[in-house]
């Protein structure tokens, strides 16, 4: 990481903690700026590009799902980790599938926090995808292409709906081609070394992109699965689908 000071956002309605973390990342060097609720992200995201979203779950007025919900389907990849008091881990799924890069429980301590903003935005430097989206050329696969810049996956120039796990697997997979990836492999890139998170929760997304992706979803051709060790995304060539 470079020695730019990392800066963070911190949406959260709970003024003790805010307090608090402001007075520890203060303390290590970090800038910190806060909002009391996501009411307002998307403006103050027009006039500051902090490092990192540091998002709570349960808000008066917006709640952190939502947020992250506008903020993915606006196109914006800026690294958010998200914060919850419920023990519910559906909310920690469906976080994790719109998009947020990591999830922590309440109550926890400023240092583990800490410790997960600096693995995520290794894994931001690290991933292939640092470059800006707005940058990044399209790759086009068959009847398919994958843009950066808006997020979106593409068929005849139709723009098909993809969860937020789904894109994310789908852009690792496509940036990867002709590779073999394991479960772990592909956890640590979505998620980042040491995430809380299953290798067999790759299956579902997995499922859900052949789905979208193959002719016959049972005999997949693109998205194929390396028996015992994972899967292996096969672009093949542009023009080797003939249209229905």
């Amino acid at each position: 990481m470079s020695d730019t000071p990392i800066q963070v956002l911190l949406v959260d309605d709970d003024e003790a903690l805010r307090d608090l973390l402001r007075t520890f990342f203060q303390q290590r060097g970090v800038e910190i700026s806060v909002l009391h609720d996501a009411t307002h992200l998307a403006r103050r995201l027009e006039r500051e590009r902090p490092s990192i979203i540091v998002l709570d779950l349960m808000m008066p007025g917006v709640d952190g799902l939502t947020a992250l919900r506008q903020l993915r389907s606006s196109g914006d990849t800026i690294p958010v980790i998200m914060l919850t008091a419920r023990a519910d881990g559906v909310d920690r799924v469906i976080g994790l599938e719109l998009g947020a890069d990591d999830y922590l429980g309440k109550p926890f301590m400023p240092q583990e926090l800490l410790a997960r903003i600096h693995a995520v935005l290794r894994r931001h430097a690290a991933l292939p995808a640092a470059v800006p989206a707005e940058k990044r050329d399209a790759i086009r696969f068959g009847r398919f292409r994958l843009d950066f810049a808006t997020r979106t996956l593409f068929r005849d120039e139709e723009p098909l709906k993809l969860k937020g796990s789904e894109y994310a697997l789908l852009e690792v997979l496509a940036t990867h081609p002709m590779e073999t990836l394991s479960r772990a492999k592909l956890v640590d890139l979505l998620h980042g070394p040491g995430a809380d998170v299953t290798e067999r929760g790759i299956d579902v997304p997995v499922w859900r992109l052949r789905r979208l992706l193959e002719d016959d979803p049972a005999n997949p051709r693109r998205i194929q699965t390396m028996r015992g060790v994972g899967y292996m995304f096969v672009p093949g060539d542009s023009d080797e689908e003939e249209p229905a």
